[in-house]
């Protein structure tokens, strides 16, 4: 559709050129302005005249007819101009043959970007706190995050994922702490992360009563930062434990890492970074600690050391990205957290600037809502938590339930159900604008009817059948556009690069999900109203396998961009 909509912008500036030769919009500009009318009898393109109208010094609805006045073009059926709108009705059967064979000779790129062709995008996401449970609180920057990535992968950048686990700091002396005084190795090689969480929640309920186990935790955290041997032994075997659990949810979500360089990789690179701040003159004392004043930006000041000269967040943050930028040469680095964070972010970025970094303007920060489940929030410290885990259990439980009503035969129905489950819990993250906060609702994500993942992967699987069912097409035979349900398809079809576009300018998934939904919809209203093998002759059956094998390459490519399972049968 961009092409087309570029060919229909070169028109409408050299009409309005014919206007008036002083018009200095190009191209660009004017297939910008062009919108997709709510209602299909306003047209499948329109132009709104308005803006223009006072360059022009003209009347909108003069514009729009002086447009509209034999304008001709190969795609366009015909133009009208209403109410100071031009509007355009394309041609379904010239646009079908163009959409059509594209995604067919595309395949798996159609759709694709290539404006990111020789760049590199560095994403931080996901980044769980090592010996913590991997929880529903995490999924927003887990899914989130790689579906950046795959959108980015997809515009031809180079993606480097960085999972910057939370390995360091005073927690590692209280888990110290609490192993020392009630574990054992073999309760936590039977319990894995499950018994470090016990251990954690133990220490901290134990410190509300015992002030000077918080003394204890604080001592062995130094030793630990000191290199002594028994401590960073533990913490070793704290990290693999955790590591070997994460990786089975992202095995789950087919998620993978290139790096997992966490916070304590860090700790040897931050002293230049804090001695470059001095020698700059940008610290100050406050209060014992050192800042960086932050004022007139209208910032609170960003601590860099606390009184005791020991680091902080900052400080690991500034370390991070001088690195990453050295090692990758990002032409983009991208941090996806909570919405809480944002102040944090805005104050190390701006640090980042006033110490002369030219690359500072290239730090993204992609900030997402909370979750909560049945309205309650989510913390560790009290073990009141919703394991990601059991959540996808709990999912994939349901699924299979509705399965073994539906069709009991099913082969391979475990891996089927897992990936639906799965699918429907992601995909109902990622139907809301990144910035909401979800309250998560099983029951609604579960549903194989609405606007859910259930419902979409259905789908695949019915072009699968469909074709499956079919002696396969001709695919060099001509298109036939016989209803109306077809081309209202074929249009659907040929905004997908449109919606990547605008995914990865607007860092939201959500334009992917809800764009899922539309081809749903419209291979749904295709499948159910026009006869596809039993059509009435060769001709028509054909191209209705063709309009098929494109909606499920659609479908297949938009999937691969939000974590979601292409499932062959449901």
């Amino acid at each position: 559709m961009l092409e087309i909509k570029n060919a229909i912008a070169a028109k409408i500036v050299e009409k309005l050129k014919e206007l008036n030769p002083n018009v200095t919009m190009d191209v660009s500009e004017a297939a910008a302005m062009l919108e997709y009318p709510p209602d299909p009898k306003m047209g499948d393109l329109a132009l709104p005249c308005f803006k223009m109208s006072k360059t022009m010094r003209m009347a909108p609805v003069k514009i729009a007819a002086t447009i509209a006045e034999g304008f001709d073009l190969d795609v366009v059926e015909r133009a009208e101009a209403v109410n100071g709108y031009f509007n355009i009705f394309l041609n379904a059967q010239k646009l079908s043959e163009k959409v059509v064979g594209e995604v067919l000779e595309k395949g798996d790129k159609y759709g694709a970007p290539t404006f990111g062709e020789g760049k590199t995008v560095v994403l931080d996401y996901s980044s769980p706190n090592v010996a913590k449970p991997f929880h529903i609180g995490h999924l927003g920057t887990t899914v989130i995050g790689h579906s950046l990535k795959m959108l980015h992968e997809f515009a031809g950048y180079k993606c480097v994922g960085i999972n910057y686990l939370g390995d360091w700091g005073t927690q590692f002396g209280k888990l110290i702490t609490a192993y020392r005084l009630w574990g054992s190795k073999d309760k936590i090689e039977e319990g894995g992360v499950d018994a470090l969480v016990e251990l954690y929640v133990r220490i901290n309920n134990a410190i509300t009563e015992d002030s000077t186990l918080a003394d204890q935790a604080r001592a062995e955290f130094r030793k630990l930062e000191e290199g002594d041997e028994e401590n960073l032994k533990l913490w070793k075997w704290f990290i693999d434990i955790s590591l070997e659990e994460y990786q089975k949810t992202y095995a789950q979500l087919n998620i993978t890492f290139d790096s997992y360089k966490g916070e304590s990789f860090y700790t040897d690179k931050m002293p230049a970074q804090v001695q470059k701040l001095r020698d700059m003159g940008l610290m100050k004392i406050d209060d014992g600690a050192s800042i960086v004043d932050l004022e007139e930006y209208g910032m609170p000041p960003c601590l860099i050391l606390k009184r005791d000269g020991s680091t902080l967040y900052p400080t690991r943050d500034i370390a991070a990205a001088v690195y990453r930028k050295q090692t990758y040469d990002f032409d983009k680095a991208i941090y996806v957290t909570s919405a809480g964070q944002s102040l944090h972010f805005a104050q190390w970025f701006k640090v980042v600037e006033l110490m002369g970094y030219d690359w500072y303007d290239k730090l993204v920060h992609v900030p997402y809502g909370t979750v909560s489940i049945n309205g309650e929030k989510l913390a560790t410290r009290t073990g009141n938590v919703i394991l990601l885990r059991d959540l996808f259990a709990l999912a994939i439980e349901k699924v299979a339930g509705i399965m073994e009503e539906k069709n009991p035969n099913l082969e391979g129905k475990e891996k089927i159900a897992e990936q639906i489950g799965v699918g429907a819990v992601v995909f109902y993250y990622l139907s809301n604008n990144r910035i909401r906060d979800i309250n998560f609702v099983m029951e609604d994500a579960l549903s194989f009817d609405g606007n859910t993942g259930p419902y979409v992967q259905y789908t695949y699987a019915r072009t699968c059948s469909v074709l499956s069912k079919s002696a396969g097409y001709d695919r060099d035979a001509a298109l036939t556009i016989t209803a109306p349900e077809e081309g209202e398809l074929v249009k659907v079809l040929s905004r997908f690069e449109e919606n990547v576009r605008e995914a990865i300018d607007t860092y939201e998934p959500s334009v992917i999900t809800r764009y899922i939904l539309d081809v749903a919809g419209a291979y749904n209203r295709f499948y159910h109203n026009c006869s596809i093998l039993g059509a009435e002759n060769e001709a028509v059956k054909n191209t209705r396998l063709k309009l098929t094998e494109a909606a499920k390459t659609v479908l297949g490519n938009a999937f691969g961009l939000i974590c979601l399972a292409k499932t062959e049968k449901v």
